[in-house]
This record gives C-alpha cells, sequence and structure tokens, in this order.
C-alpha cells in the first residue's frame, strides 16, 4: 500500500509500482499494489500532472507493507490523521517503507527513534538536525531493519524496493524483475559517489595554494609542500584549511585527486594503473582502496555506472 500526499513526487510512486504493482510475462505476481491518500479523489503531481486516487487513509488498516513514496511537504507538519494511521499501521505489524524524503514522515511519526536511517544525501545534514534521535547514515543507498526501511533519494527507491522482493522471496526473483527493468538487480557503493559537495570560495590566501596544487596533482605533493608554496608552516596552513574549507590540508589534496581519478574514469579508457599515476596516488592498489574508502565501490564500478560509454548508451 502505497501512501500518496499532494503534490506527489512520481518517479518514487512509479519506481515502487514497476517493482510490486505490474503484471510481468511469466514472472508470478507476489504482491497486490494499490494507493491511498488522507483525501481521496484527485492528487496532483509535481510535475502538473494529475492522479486519481480512491482510498483513503482506511485502507492502511489491511496494509501488510505501507510504503511513503517521498513527503513533498516535509517542511510542514504532517496531519494528525495521518500520523495516526501511519503508528497505528506500525503498531499492528505492518512493515513501514520510506523512499527519499518518505523518511520525513516515519521520523515525524516518531518510528525512527533511536534507529538507523538515511534520505536523500541533500537533506541528510537538515534532517539529522531536526530530528536528532535517529540515527542518520547519509552514505546508505538504503537501511533495512526488518520492520522499517528507508532509502536515499530517487532511483534509490528502486534499490530498497528490489532488496525487500530479494528479502521477501529470493535473489532468483528480485533479479528477473530487475532484468525487465535493464537495470542491475544490486548496485555497488553508497549515494557518496552521486553528492555534490558545495565548496566555498576560499580567500585568496589560500586560492593561490588550491590552484597550484589542482594543477601538480600528479606530483607526490606533501602538505609541507602546500605550505612551502603558502609561506606559511604547515600549521598555519592547517588552521587555515579548517577555517576556509573545513577540512584537513591532507583530506583536501586526496579529495580533489578522488575527484580527478573519477573524471578520469568517466571521460577515458586509460587503466586503473595510469590513472592512478596521473593523480598521483602512485599505484592501481593505492587507488582502489582510496576510491573504497572514500566512495565506498571501486574504480571499476564506477567506471561501469558512469563511463562515457553508458552515458552515450541512452
Amino acid at each position: 500500500m502505497a501512501l500518496v500526499q499532494p503534490p506527489q513526487a512520481e518517479f518514487e510512486l512509479a519506481s515502487a509500482a514497476e517493482v510490486f504493482g505490474l503484471d510481468r510475462p511469466n514472472l508470478p505476481s507476489r504482491y497486490g499494489f494499490t494507493v491511498c491518500t488522507e483525501r481521496p479523489g484527485i492528487v496532483a503531481t509535481k510535475t502538473g500532472g494529475a492522479l486519481w486516487v480512491d482510498a483513503g487513509l482506511e485502507a492502511l488498516e489491511a496494509a501488510d507493507t505501507v510504503l511513503v513514496p517521498a513527503w513533498t511537504q516535509k517542511d510542514l507538519p504532517a496531519s494528525p490523521a495521518v500520523l495516526e494511521a501511519v503508528r497505528a499501521a506500525h503498531a499492528r505489524g505492518a512493515r513501514m517503507v520510506a523512499i527519499c524524503t518518505g523518511a520525513y514522515l516515519l521520523a515525524e511519526a516518531g518510528l525512527l527513534e533511536g534507529r538507523r536511517a538515511t534520505t536523500h544525501w541533500r537533506y541528510a545534514a537538515e534532517f539529522a538536525e531536526r530530528f536528532p534521535g535517529v540515527d542518520v547514515d547519509p552514505d546508505a543507498l538504503y537501511v533495512d531493519s526488518g520492520d522499517i526501511a528507508t532509502s536515499a533519494g530517487t532511483a534509490a527507491g528502486i534499490d530498497l524496493c528490489l532488496h525487500l522482493v530479494r528479502s521477501d522471496h529470493g535473489a532468483a526473483l528480485a533479479s528477473r524483475i530487475a532484468r525487465h527493468m535493464v537495470m542491475p538487480p544490486h548496485r555497488e557503493g553508497g549515494q557518496r559517489q552521486y553528492a555534490v559537495e558545495p565548496v566555498d570560495e576560499p580567500s585568496e590566501s589560500l586560492g593561490a595554494v588550491l590552484e597550484w596544487a589542482a594543477e601538480h596533482l600528479h606530483e607526490a605533493l606533501s602538505v609541507e609542500d602546500l605550505a612551502e608554496r603558502g609561506r606559511v608552516s604547515a600549521r598555519t596552513l592547517a588552521r587555515r584549511f579548517d577555517d576556509q574549507l573545513g577540512t584537513s590540508p591532507g583530506q583536501w589534496l586526496l579529495s580533489q585527486r578522488i575527484s580527478a581519478a573519477q573524471a578520469l574514469l568517466e571521460d577515458t579508457d586509460l587503466p586503473v594503473e595510469s590513472i592512478a599515476a596521473r593523480v598521483g596516488l602512485s599505484s592501481a592498489l593505492n587507488l582502489r582502496r582510496r576510491f573504497r574508502d572514500r566512495l565506498g565501490t571501486t574504480p571499476a564500478a564506477y567506471r561501469r555506472a558512469f563511463g562515457r560509454d553508458v552515458v552515450g548508451a541512452g
């Protein structure tokens, strides 16, 4: 049972319906997929269309799984009726599933208190501040604690839905559904590899050092090299990095090297060993280790997902 709210995010709802609600040739139908809303009738969508939903909140009373495919009014209090219906469904044993901002509704209902959960990387910090009792994992594509599951943004909802099929009915059915959807049954890595982190403009005193370092990533640069270039002590350089960028010189340098490696993996066919040398990470082994630590995936898996052949295939 999907609980929707105007304006409904269509992709998140359609993703769940694609996994749970379609009858496919030669595939057994294991789920009954229906939709409900607080006020039955026309439900507006974010893209300007509309849905017609017959069922009201009373439909949650019989649902085995309650799925919230995003909650676009996350900055407004949910109605008491919705919160009561969600709490009652969980109390009687229904599995609760939230895609993207759907986690806001479950958290507001108190269902995520003391639990690990995730949401879209863009909202993770805001979510953690608003709901300090929730253990927010900003990297996970999804978190499943059995009776409650949450996913990161948009397409990560498909990952979660396929995971639930795998948990309910085995890997074979999940793989066959994924094959029909022309997507992998399991994506590697977390959502850190998709996040775009804002970088504040540094002051002139540090900007020249950053520009120089970015042009010399292929060299074996050290923090002392950066400090010498900036004509300051390593200690002063560390303080400036912390004040202006919120990180250390070493971590910034590693981030630049990882970013450069990502660009080369996306845009070239260079072997991993050559890419490692070009970005100053010395060896393919070191690049793989750093990639795994920072992005939760491997260079090869990243290239499969984001390489130019993949992009051009669309």
